[in-house]
């Protein structure tokens, strides 16, 4: 068969048909193509977001997502990766944005972690709350998580923040340029920071582990008056083409850590992924000269190592990481400093401290104070600054610093001379020169890091709701040491205070004839007010003596006449005597079981003991040990009306007789 087109002999109005099918068919062929080469770059630009995202290059992958929105793609990944490269970027307005996007498609399971970073967008956007409705969400979505623990634990966290503020007074340097300025740090009389007013990028993941290069060491000078006003950069030594921040200087000025981009010959260096991931070097002052710049052991090309800290005696260095046994996107970290300059291990600083978000740039004051940045831990939005007393890091005492050190914004890279109350730290508030600025501050007021507990309520029957007058009460720390202690009043009403570390704490009531009743609270929820303790009764077995059937207060056990079988009215019954007896193993029960006065006296002997017996009986084949239960028929002997037989009675009295008792002997 011929495959070409014949078209002679064709009608003319057949070969217009087959000409408009050619076209057809190259039309469609044209759209494939299209569809092709269009799908081929969409691929491509998602890949392109994908990967600048998972460098970290946030600026670049918000513009690379947009884009793609903007041509109609609205998946889950991209709303939550640009919510989350807004967020991570300090851009808080935007990534609640791209979150409330994300919330609203269909069929998504959503994690705790966005619930989280949803409300602290609204928090750092002034919209506490809505940003209190998500962050209830938030932790009804999980209870183990340490950030859900501590908002559990200080629910009037933003009052307790409002009473720590006003404690500093902040200025904001005139050393700060149009772009970003943070992470200052003492050296003698200087103030070493580090800036990106080199490169003019002010993108906002200072607090990341990014790899670009964009800010350098500088060296701010000190007036007569001790304002700075002039600035130098560091050696070239110390700026490479990577990206240097966060320093710490001996007390004699003579070796330095500081942080640097895992680098190669002064480039970047980078790991599998194409991440340069944050390392600490160490340097040495040799004639002048800053010499043997050499990176820390325990830094990894798989991870950052990042923000050095000394301890007051220098035997110490405290750092941030997300190296293995992180809790959260990074942790405090804090390392021995041995004689001959070598290091221990690191170890983490424990979940006290460390939450699942980012906590950073550690510094420690001459009394072992410690200052960091956290968004894990209860705040106003964003990085806020926090101090805690290292004493005691299993149950540390964190106390928010509040405003106006901290704001909605992003504060951090706070460092403090304890003995003049003055220091530094840097935030990217409104009303700044640049993307963050460096703002120095005098404290005016005493920062309390000491916890002191008061605690008031009232105690009350948890069946009757009754006040418990003279019940004892007494708080406990975690290790079951008591704090504080004292007696609930005539009302039931109860006032304790006492000092107390960190931690968790109990509350403890007890009563005779209740059962002992505790309430867990942490300490930076102290004074508590309107606590209600709840105690519950203690249940004990009847006296000796004691009818169950009264006692329980059911319907007595009677038997048709002449009969000993158990009928069908009375199982209900015998089953609640059952349970009780379950209910106390200890009591011992007989079964005294009685006739009317109908029948001679011998007769009726016999028919009461054939009742006690097959009561007794039905007990134990319902479970109740034989030894605990005895039956003893007493005939006429006991009439409880006085249908004896000199009287007529009615058959409603005569079945009152027809019974059977439980009484308590042992």
């Amino acid at each position: 068969m011929n495959s070409k087109i014949d078209l002679e002999g064709l009608l003319p109005q057949d070969s217009f048909k087959i000409i408009e099918m050619i076209k057809k068919k190259i039309y469609c062929l044209f759209l494939v193509s299209i569809v092709c080469v269009t799908g081929i770059a969409q691929d491509k630009k998602i890949k392109k977001a994908e990967i600048d995202y998972k460098n970290y290059d946030y600026t670049l992958a918000i513009d690379s997502y947009e884009k793609l929105v903007a041509d109609g793609y609205s998946d889950e990944k991209i709303y939550r990766d640009l919510g989350d490269a807004n967020y991570q970027n300090a851009k808080y307005s935007e990534a609640a944005s791209w979150y409330e996007k994300l919330f609203k498609l269909e069929d998504i399971a959503i994690e705790p972690e966005y619930l989280y970073r949803y409300a602290q967008s609204l928090k750092s956007n002034g919209d506490y709350q809505e940003s209190e409705v998500w962050m209830n969400k938030y932790k009804n979505a999980t209870d183990k998580e340490v950030r859900a623990v501590k908002l559990n634990e200080e629910p009037d966290y933003l009052k307790k923040i409002e009473e720590q503020s006003s404690a500093f007074e902040i200025k904001n340097l005139d050393i700060n340029s149009a772009e970003s300025d943070f992470a200052p740090s003492f050296k003698g009389q200087d103030l070493i920071f580090s800036t990106s007013r080199d490169s003019g990028i002010t993108r906002r993941n200072i607090h990341l582990w990014n790899g670009k290069s964009f800010t350098n060491l500088y060296k701010a000078i000190a007036n007569e008056n001790g304002e700075f006003n002039r600035v130098e950069k560091m050696s070239k030594i110390f700026n490479k083409k990577t990206h240097e921040s966060s320093s710490v200087f001996t007390k004699d000025g003579k070796t330095v850590y500081f942080t640097r981009n895992n680098s190669k010959n002064g480039n970047f260096s980078r790991d599998e992924k194409g991440v340069s991931r944050l390392k600490i070097y160490r340097a040495t002052l040799i004639d002048g000269n800053w010499k043997d710049i050499i990176p820390l052991p325990f830094n990894g090309d798989n991870y950052s190592v990042a923000h050095p800290a000394l301890s007051a005696d220098e035997k110490q260095l405290y750092f941030a990481s997300d190296m293995t046994g992180t809790v959260g996107e990074s942790d405090l970290f804090v390392v021995a400093i041995n004689e001959d300059g070598s290091f221990g291990t690191p170890v983490n600083l424990g979940k006290g401290i460390n939450t699942e978000s980012r906590e950073t740039f550690p510094y420690v004051t001459k009394e072992n104070v410690l200052y960091f940045a956290s968004d894990g831990h209860p705040g106003l939005g964003g990085l806020d600054i926090f101090a805690t007393k290292l004493d005691d890091l299993n149950n540390p005492y964190i106390v928010n610093l509040g405003k106006p050190i901290n704001t909605s914004e992003d504060d951090f890279s706070l460092i403090f001379d304890s003995e003049t109350q003055k220091g530094f730290f840097a935030s990217n508030r409104a009303g700044g020169h640049g993307g963050d600025d460096i703002y120095s501050f005098v404290q005016v007021k005493e920062l309390d890091l000491d916890c002191r507990l008061a605690i008031a309520g009232v105690v009350k029957n948890q069946q009757t709701n009754e006040i418990i007058a003279n019940a004892n009460l007494a708080i406990t720390d975690a290790s079951g040491t008591v704090v504080a202690e004292g007696v609930s009043d005539n009302e039931g009403n109860f006032d304790l205070a006492g000092y107390c570390e960190g931690g968790l704490y109990k509350i403890v009531a007890t009563k005779e004839d209740f059962e002992d009743d505790d309430k867990s609270f942490a300490v930076n929820t102290d004074n508590i007010s309107n606590v209600e303790v709840y105690l519950e009764p203690i249940e004990k077995s009847a006296p000796v003596g004691t009818d169950l059937v009264k006692y329980l207060d059911i319907e007595p056990i009677y038997f048709d006449f002449d009969k000993s079988n158990i009928r069908e009215d009375a199982v209900i019954s015998i089953q609640k005597v059952i349970n009780y007896m379950k209910a106390f193993p200890e009591v011992k029960v007989q079964v005294q079981s009685h006739t009317d006065s109908r029948g001679n006296d011998a007769y009726n002997e016999a028919l009461s003991q054939r009742r006690a017996t097959s009561t007794s009986e039905y007990m134990i084949l319902q479970g109740i040990d034989p030894n605990r239960i005895s039956g003893k028929g007493f005939g006429e002997q006991r009439l409880v009306n006085d249908c004896t037989n000199q009287n007529n009675c009615s058959v409603a009295k005569h079945q009152a007789n027809r019974r059977s008792e439980f009484i308590i002997v042992e």
